[in-house]
C-alpha cells in the first residue's frame, strides 16, 4: 500500500544555509553510523537516504510507516539469526578441534577439561564454598578475568555457571585443572553484560578456566 504526501518540498520556508544544512545531516548521519555499527546493521546506502528524504519531505513514500516497521523489524531478525548461526558454527568447530586434542576428557554435558596437577583427596559438593586461584580467556586468547593480581576467590558453587559447578566437583584439594566450558553450560545464547549494558562475555562464548583449588571452605549450613 503507498503512502503519498502531496508535494516533495519542505513543509516550511528553508531556513539553514548550505553548509548549515549539510552539517545537521552530518550529525545525523554519524550518529546513525554508530548505532548501525553496534548493531552490525548495514542498509544499502542509497536506498536509505531515499527514504530518509521521502520521509522528511512526506512524499514518494513506498509503504505506509506501519508497513516500514514491519520491514525493519524483519530485517533485523534475519541479521541476528545470521549472526546467532555464525557464532555457533564457531563455537561448534572450537569444541569438535578442541576434543581432538590429547589428554581432553569429556563430560556428558559437553564439559571438556584437562587434568594438569592431580592429587588425592577431598571433593567439593555442589552445595560447598571453595578457594581457588584461576585465569580465565575467551578461545582467541583474550583474558577476561583472573585472580593472578588479587586473593584468592572463595566461590560458592551453587552459586556459578553449571560448567564451574560440574568442573570443580572433579578436582581434589590442591589440583589444577583446565575447563572449556561451552556457553550451553557457561552463559548461554545471551552472554552477559555488566549493570550499564556493556558486553563482558559474549553470546555462544566458549569460555577457558585454567583453575587450581586451593581448599574447600567450612559449611556452616547458614543460607
Amino acid at each position: 500500500m503507498g503512502c503519498k504526501g502531496n508535494s516533495g518540498s519542505l513543509p516550511g520556508e528553508v531556513n539553514f544555509n548550505k553548509d548549515a544544512s549539510y552539517a545537521l545531516g552530518l550529525n545525523i548521519g554519524s550518529s546513525f553510523r554508530e548505532g548501525m555499527t553496534a548493531d552490525n546493521i548495514y542498509p544499502i546506502l542509497d536506498e536509505f537516504l531515499e527514504g530518509m528524504k521521502d520521509g522528511i519531505t512526506d512524499s514518494n513514500q513506498r509503504f505506509s510507516l506501519e508497513e516500514a516497521r514491519e520491514k525493519i523489524e524483519a530485517a533485523f531478525q534475519a541479521v541476528s539469526e545470521q549472526k546467532k548461526t555464525e557464532l555457533m558454527n564457531k563455537e561448534n568447530v572450537f569444541l569438535a578441534e578442541n576434543a581432538k586434542k590429547p589428554g581432553i576428557n569429556i563430560t556428558s554435558s559437553g564439559l571438556q577439561y584437562e587434568i594438569i596437577i592431580i592429587e588425592d583427596g577431598v571433593k567439593p559438593t555442589e552445595n560447598d564454598t571453595v578457594l581457588v586461584n584461576y585465569n580465565a580467556t575467551f578461545t582467541d586468547g583474550t583474558p577476561f578475568d583472573s585472580t593472578a593480581e588479587g586473593e584468592p576467590a572463595s566461590i560458592g558453587l551453587n552459586q556459578v555457571i553449571a560448567g564451574w559447578r560440574e568442573g570443580l566437583q572433579l578436582m581434589s584439594v590442591g589440583s589444577k585443572y583446565m575447563f572449556y566450558i561451552p556457553s550451553s553450560i557457561g552463559y548461554g545464547e545471551q552472554g552477559m553484560t555488566n549493570w550499564s549494558g556493556e558486553e563482558i562475555i559474549p553470546p555462544y562464548a566458549t569460555l577457558i578456566f585454567e583453575v587450581e583449588l586451593l581448599g574447600i571452605e567450612p559449611n556452616t549450613g547458614e543460607n
